[in-house]
């Protein structure tokens, strides 16, 4: 009597010769190991990359946004742009005499904003009081602790990142001599004239004394000093931005024509 498919699938089952597991070298297991553990941290490198070219400019925009909105709610209206020389370029400066100085005890929180029409033509950043990471990490432009002020006699010096935390100063090594750089505070407009940079070490302080890389000399120009990491994706060196001021205006007497249109967008007025 012919055996059924069932009764000979267990005969064949057990007369099947089985291979018999090689066991892995102490060697083998701990190249597994590390392998896995590179690739781990390779995800973790690329999440962490992705965090600080990403997400830190994402969450820095909106945090400079808000400071822009404060900022300019303790300021007046801004006055319409001459609808001749609106966007034509920088025009001849008008004199409105000595220049109105912030006194030091009230930079406090965000108290400016710079335009810079060269790196592109909705350039606004906040300038807010101090260099921590506090301020660098979330508020655009940190002003350096005891250094000038807009439109004083001495050095007024900014710190900003570069490929991080909103990128605000990354096209600073695009500055060309003539281009002109604006800070706007409560009192007015000061247009600064950029003339030259410089490579440093991260040690080199004197580039923000008031007559830059000498600590010991009477100031006697108005100078605006932009300071980065450098080169672009590392932080081994500093690359510093010199500025000397060509004119300001009176609030009241509205924006340079260059800039009005950006005043009135980050104003929230156009």
């Amino acid at each position: 009597m012919a055996r059924s498919t069932m009764d000979a699938a267990p005969e064949t089952r057990v007369g099947r010769p089985q291979r018999a597991r090689r066991r892995r070298t102490p060697f083998q297991l701990v190249a597994q190991v590390l392998g896995e553990l590179l690739i781990t941290a390779g995800v973790v490198l690329l999440l962490f990359v992705g965090w600080e070219l990403w997400w830190t400019n994402i969450d820095s925009s909106i945090k400079q946004e808000q400071a822009l909105e404060q900022f300019f709610s303790d300021v007046p209206p801004i006055t319409a742009p001459d609808p001749v020389q609106g966007g034509a370029g920088p025009a001849a400066p008008e004199d409105f005499g000595d220049p109105v100085v912030l006194p030091q005890q009230d930079l406090v929180g965000t108290f400016g904003v710079v335009y810079i029409p060269r790196f592109g033509e909705g350039y606004s950043r906040p300038v807010t009081s101090g260099v921590g990471t506090d301020v660098l990490d979330n508020l655009g432009l940190g002003h350096y602790p005891g250094t000038g002020v807009p439109g004083e006699l001495g050095n007024f010096a900014l710190a900003g990142h570069r490929q991080t935390h909103g990128q605000v100063l990354d096209q600073i090594h695009t500055l060309m001599p003539g281009d002109r750089i604006y800070v706007q505070t409560r009192d007015g407009y000061y247009t600064y004239v950029f003339r030259n940079t410089e490579i440093v070490l991260p040690d080199r302080a004197d580039v923000i004394a008031p007559v830059p890389t000498r600590p010991d000399a009477t100031p006697e120009d108005r100078i605006l000093t932009l300071t980065s990491c450098n080169p672009r994706f590392g932080a081994q060196e500093r690359i510093i931005a010199y500025s000397v001021l060509e004119s300001w205006r009176p609030i009241g007497a509205g924006p340079p024509p260059e800039i009005a249109e950006n005043v009135a967008r980050a104003a929230g007025q156009g």
